[in-house]
């Protein structure tokens, strides 16, 4: 039951709400949830399947968000799609808030786990995937990395598993604005052939701009094929805003003062 948004209006509004979210509370990871915004909204807006008046429902799709540290964004799509009262925004990253920092599950319905210690998610989406099958499940699972999460080398061994055990109904999505915490993915630890290395461990994969809608629904919509799918998003970090686009200063920097009026004009400008 998504809204009645197009998935480009929902990707606008949940950047608008990212910035007000991290001004508000004083946060940071404003580049990272910014870069994911068009992923989001398309899988919430024409993918996944949910009804957020029954968001336990055993048939959902499930969401993981393994770079926990983007939660802002999570949050922002679930409350435009009807899963959380729009105003619970306002209180992210408060003291005595349910939207913690890092994508919390505790008391926010759509949220399917807490996340932020990096190459956690894909081994969990890679259990719920196996159950999934061993159960008759028809629902799928999709997990989103960051570029610099798959440094880690719990990732690859959920890598295998997935190709040895045929987990068709999982999608590993990453992130890859070649941007990390503190430095390039380049200059960090680099991950080229990158699409080359998903392949060589059983995966299909698929390269598109991750912010072109209509790649991404092609991209990310369902398939019968037995092999799992990895979907590479080559998207701009800080994306939507030019002051932060492609800026590693922007991983940890709160928006404020003048930088915040600039990046709230822009946004109401687009």
């Amino acid at each position: 039951m998504p809204s009645t948004l197009t998935s480009e209006e929902l990707a606008h509004r949940v950047r608008r709400s990212v910035v007000d979210m991290v001004h508000l509370g004083k946060s940071s990871h404003v580049g990272s949830a910014l870069s994911i915004a068009d992923i989001v909204a398309v899988l919430y807006q024409n993918i996944l399947h949910f009804d957020p008046t029954d968001p336990r429902k055993s048939d959902r799709d499930r969401f993981i968000l393994s770079k926990g540290h983007a939660g802002s964004a999570i949050y922002a799509v679930l409350a435009h799609s009807g899963f959380i009262p729009l105003d619970t925004l306002k209180e992210h990253y408060q003291d005595g808030s349910i939207l913690s920092g890092h994508v919390s599950h505790k008391g926010v319905a759509g949220v399917e786990l807490s996340t932020g210690s990096l190459g956690h998610g894909l081994g969990v989406a890679v259990g719920m995937a196996k159950a999934a099958l061993l159960q008759g499940g028809k629902h799928r699972v999709v997990c989103l990395l960051s570029d610099g999460e798959c440094d880690e080398g719990s990732n690859w061994e959920a890598i295998l598993f997935a190709a040895h055990h045929q987990l068709g109904n999982l999608t590993a999505v990453v992130d890859y604005n070649k941007i990390q915490s503190l430095a390039s993915v380049a200059d960090t630890l680099g991950l080229e052939p990158f699409r080359d290395k998903w392949a060589a461990f059983g995966w299909r994969v698929t390269e598109v701009d991750g912010h072109d809608h209509e790649a991404l629904r092609k991209a990310l919509a369902g398939s019968d094929r037995p092999e799992p799918n990895c979907v590479i998003c080559h998207t701009v970090k800080g994306k939507g805003i030019s002051f932060m686009e492609n800026s590693v200063l922007w991983h940890y920097r709160t928006p404020q003062g003048e930088e915040y009026e600039a990046a709230v004009e822009e946004l109401n400008n687009a």
